[in-house]
């Protein structure tokens, strides 16, 4: 056999054997993360699970309609861990998204609150693209079922998920993000309205997990430099105050971010501003 046809027919061979490997290695897969330990589930696997079934969402807050899924509970998924300091998820997108969504709200479903379900896209039944995206919210979602039972909040519905881990709250880890001593009420409500909608895309005085947006303490805090009014266009509608190619932040309106919360917001981020540059991570 010539030389050429043999290199060539042991190349198709080579080929063909590494396909599927290949197409394994770019099955994608959630990483759970729990006390150091990690686990990779593709959806195959989850979908197989004996606890996977169909759910209804009346008012899926991605797809702003009603939607179904296969689904597994998260808190199966989770367990229970032992060490108490691990009380917060932090559930990781692929456009650099990450939420951190208290693990108490994911407990309280098994006694009467809200139900998180770990929702998963079969890829031979893939979901429709999102509302003004090319691509579904798969291959896997963070959905609740009544939540208005635990008060979730719209940015704990994280989608496009590659990984979820069980990590200390975000004060404990970044103390940057906590208010000076002696705070009044509004503004304790304004950081936990700041840790819920800002942190999973902005960080505070170097404190957070994100580099989606810009650090809204360093170098200067935002209310140094944009009016109360700017502040409260880009909540509501970003684009009403400026515009760039590359822009991904969406507005909050007035039913999931009602005036109150943005009130109290701004002033948690007033009240940031006035802690030394030593306390600021600087």
């Amino acid at each position: 056999m010539p030389m050429r046809l043999l290199m060539t027919l042991l190349t198709a061979v080579a080929l063909t054997a590494g396909a599927p490997c290949a197409s394994r290695a770019a099955e994608p897969s959630l990483v759970i993360t729990k006390g150091g330990e990690s686990q990779h589930y593709t959806a195959a696997s989850l979908l197989a699970r004996a606890d996977a079934v169909s759910i209804s969402v009346p008012n899926d807050v991605s797809y702003r309609r009603s939607t179904t899924y296969r689904a597994v509970p998260l808190l199966a998924l989770l367990g229970r861990s032992n060490d108490s300091r691990l009380d917060t998820l932090e559930a990781k997108a692929t456009d650099g998204f990450i939420a951190q969504i208290p693990v108490e709200l994911v407990t309280r479903g098994a006694a009467g609150g809200a139900v998180a379900w770990l929702a998963i896209e079969d890829p031979a039944r893939p979901w429709e693209p999102l509302p003004h995206h090319t691509k579904s919210a798969g291959p896997f979602y963070l959905v609740w079922e009544n939540p208005q039972r635990s008060n979730i909040r719209s940015e704990q519905w994280p989608h496009w998920l590659v990984s979820l881990e069980l990590v200390e709250s975000p004060l404990h880890r970044w103390p940057q993000l906590e208010l000076p001593a002696g705070q009044a009420s509004a503004a304790r409500a304004g950081q936990k309205i700041f840790l819920s909608f800002c942190l999973p895309c902005h960080r505070l005085n170097g404190g957070g997990a994100s580099d989606t947006g810009p650090d809204l303490g360093e170098p200067m805090n935002a209310t140094e430099y944009l009016t109360e009014a700017g502040l409260r266009g880009i909540i509501r509608n970003p684009r009403s105050v400026r515009t760039w190619p590359n822009q991904t932040m969406g507005g909050f309106g007035s039913k999931t971010l009602p005036d109150a919360d943005v009130d109290n917001l701004l002033v948690y981020l007033r009240a940031m501003a006035t802690r030394p540059a030593a306390a600021r991570g600087k």
